[in-house]
């Protein structure tokens, strides 16, 4: 039986590494049959893996403990890329500036579950209270469709004010004209801590590595495949596209890949977990800090560390 891959949002550049490793047959070449599907939001893909479902996911790594409480039956293989990875985009007619977080003052905003939880921090974070100042919330008509696609025809239709969503969503918003952009969490904008809240990791279950640490390996090597593949020829993103992405997406994946691709690295810091564990205690995810080697899948660093 092929194994089960799932991500919460598939027209997308946030785990796109994922897609590519099935895609252009990394999985392959370490010997292992794979699939990749959409299950959105990522608190459900999560709970997925949790009840045996699914046998790895690509997702934002906070929500991880949505289901696996206290980091308890999960581990993180590696990073799918570095640092927060969503974007923060209003209509334009509003005239917000570029990092003006106070200017979304009794706007709507549409927000996935999971990654919505970065955008009520960053808002906490500017003096703004995300419960009562800020409507935040998913956008219409998400199930089983692309939630950044989804995001993008809202705010096209008048449904929201704005969105926090992927790097396809705010590439089509924006070139359209009717987005503009305020935050770009990567790449620094916001308040200094919130790039490291959290960022896209490959995940398992801990029963996954207890019985087969192989299969997990190979796994974990078709991941950084895929992302040393994508960071040498963008271009392969098309391939890796083609049988997931609308016409109009596949266009645009290899140039966002391209401007992502410097971030493709797979290693998780203890820096990087530390900040993780920090900001999912401001968001009550988690009770107490936890050792890194709690987090991390640590036995299979080496087939990372050097990449």
């Amino acid at each position: 039986m092929p194994l089960r891959i799932a991500i919460p949002d598939m027209v997308s550049p946030s785990y796109f590494p994922a897609i590519a490793a099935v895609e252009l047959g990394c999985f392959g070449t370490e010997g292992l049959e794979a699939t990749i599907e959409l299950l959105f939001p990522v608190t459900r893909t999560y709970e997925a893996l949790r009840d045996g479902r699914l046998d790895f996911v690509g997702g934002a790594a906070h929500a991880a403990l949505y289901a696996f409480r206290e980091w308890t039956g999960c581990k993180l293989l590696c990073a799918l890329s570095q640092n927060m990875y969503w974007f923060l985009v209003v209509r334009r007619d509003l005239g917000i500036g570029r990092g003006d977080l106070r200017a979304l003052k009794g706007l709507r905003i549409g927000a996935a579950p999971g990654p919505a939880d970065g955008l009520r921090r960053m808002l906490v974070e500017s003096g703004i209270d995300p419960e009562q100042e800020v409507s935040i919330a998913p956008v219409p008509a998400t199930a089983g469709v692309s939630f950044g696609l989804a995001a993008a025809n809202a705010l096209e239709k008048g449904a929201v004010d704005g969105f926090w969503a992927n790097g396809m969503a705010a590439e089509i918003a924006l070139r359209s004209g009717i987005g503009a952009l305020v935050i770009d969490a990567r790449r620094g904008d916001g308040p200094k801590a919130s790039r490291h809240y959290t960022f896209p990791a490959l995940v398992t279950s801990q029963e996954w590595i207890d019985r087969s640490p192989e299969t997990v390996a190979a796994a974990l090597r078709a991941v950084v495949a895929a992302q040393t593949a994508l960071k040498r020829d963008p271009s392969l993103a098309a391939a890796a596209a083609k049988r997931h992405f609308p016409a109009a997406e596949l266009a645009l994946i290899p140039e966002l890949v391209r401007r992502d691709a410097p971030y493709y690295d797979p290693a998780i810091s203890r820096e990087a977990v530390d900040s993780l564990n920090a900001f999912a205690r401001t968001t009550a995810l988690l009770s107490q800090a936890t050792a890194y080697e709690r987090v991390v899948a640590t036995q299979f660093q080496s087939l990372w560390s050097g990449a």
